[in-house]
């Protein structure tokens, strides 16, 4: 509706002006064209408002209000933009981490959240489980955001990394392909162990009530596998894990070895984020000197504003690269000593753990566990394989009497 539809008498103060059905053509159409002009005023703000909010978006500050987990301020130089919330930003940085373990649905998810006080910034209600949905799919968390169907490189702090991002995303893209059919007893080596007649899987079973004995699916027929108790097959795993056993000389030359293999891990990378750091620096260059040459119009901006999104993708690679030599730079060492702990105690852990947590140092230690005739094969993952053949090969040469030092060099070489 319109003013026009009714039968009114306007009065506009200002203009000294009173406006209706019976008023002059020539006071209507003065009026026709102030409506014209306040229209394109409008117009014309709502234009330079984009154009702004453009701009801003091209120069990697989020335009506009701050998603959940961000607020908005006035950074030191002046400019509008968005840091985390610190209230918010690390319930949101967990949600990224309980879904990538594939282990939850959308709606455990939104429980979670609920749970842990994520709640709407208006309504404060707990957030449904289509806005959960959005938050995974929000790039702006990771680093870069979407405006105007155009993906940015933003300068603010990310919540979470660009791998766990990803990861996130390919659990939602195929968030129905990894669903187990749930069971009702959670046995310590279920789905863990094959046949090694058939190749099916060995499935625990309790009898008499409280005895857990494991036998073939028989899925491709009739096996001759025998059942067998679960306290067997535990303490083959047991004296699988004491070969990973170091002692305290060998944790010793372990990790020193470690520590001068950092060292040349960390000039790699060094050299490697100089050689980066020198091709970003490149790139902004030839950025400016272009932008130059557009503003003296030898170059039409058609052609700057395609060079100039080019390069600036090739920027972001760049600086998701040195991001990536600079993390594995400071873990190198810290993960590589970490493991050797966690080899060391292996075995330690595996007997004091419930069934479901040995299942997970299982899993995370060994490969291509196999059962036939009473007998357990096992493969060791990398770098456990090392230790293990580390851990031998010093039994065995200390048995000859070879000193440390040589097994020392041998182990670093």
């Amino acid at each position: 509706m319109t003013l026009d539809d009714f039968d009114l008498e306007i009065h506009f103060v200002k203009e000294n002006v009173v406006l209706s059905r019976d008023s002059r053509s020539s006071e209507k159409f003065m009026h026709g064209i102030k409506v014209l002009m306040a229209k394109n005023y409008i117009d014309n703000l709502s234009e330079e408002a984009s154009k702004g909010m453009l701009e801003k978006a091209e120069q990697g500050f989020w335009p506009s209000f701050s998603p959940l987990g961000y607020r908005n301020i006035v950074g030191p130089n002046g400019r509008k933009t968005i840091e985390p919330d610190p209230n918010v930003a690390p319930i949101v940085s967990r949600l990224f981490e309980w879904y990538a373990t594939a282990n939850y649905s959308l709606e455990d998810i939104t429980a979670m959240a609920q749970t842990a006080g994520l709640v709407s910034r208006r309504s404060k209600a707990p957030l449904p489980r289509g806005t959960i949905h959005k938050i995974l799919r929000n790039r702006i968390y990771m680093g870069d955001f979407d405006w105007k169907g155009k993906m940015y490189q933003g300068v603010h702090v990310p919540l979470i990394t660009r791998d766990l991002w990803e990861c996130v995303q390919g659990v939602l893209d195929h968030r129905f392909a990894k669903r187990h059919r749930k069971v009702e007893h959670d046995f310590a080596f279920s789905r863990l162990i094959a046949c090694g007649h058939c190749g099916c899987s060995l499935v625990g079973e309790i009898k008499k009530g409280r005895y857990i004995y494991y036998h073939c699916t028989g899925f491709k027929g009739k096996c001759p596998e025998p059942y067998t108790r679960e306290e067997v097959l535990e303490e083959c795993f047991a004296d699988l894990l004491k070969g990973l056993v170091l002692d305290d000389e060998v944790m010793a030359w372990m990790t020193e070895a470690l520590r001068q293999s950092h060292e040349d891990e960390r000039r790699y990378h060094e050299e490697a984020i100089t050689r980066l750091q020198a091709e970003y620096t490149r790139l902004q260059n030839r950025i400016e000197a272009m932008y130059v040459d557009k503003l003296d119009g030898r170059v039409d901006t058609v052609f700057f504003d395609r060079k100039a999104d080019e390069w600036r993708a090739e920027q972001g690679r760049l600086m998701r690269a040195i991001e990536e030599r600079q993390a594995a730079n400071q873990t190198y060492l810290e993960e590589g000593i970490r493991l050797l702990e966690l080899g060391r105690r292996a075995h330690e852990l595996f007997q004091k753990q419930e069934p479901c947590e040995k299942r997970r140092l299982l899993d995370f230690v060994l490969s291509n566990c196999t059962w036939k005739d009473g007998e357990l094969q096992a493969t060791f993952r990398q770098p456990f394989d090392l230790i293990m053949a580390s851990t031998k090969a010093y039994e065995h040469k200390k048995a000859a009497g070879v000193s440390s030092n040589g097994l020392f060099e041998n182990w670093r070489g």
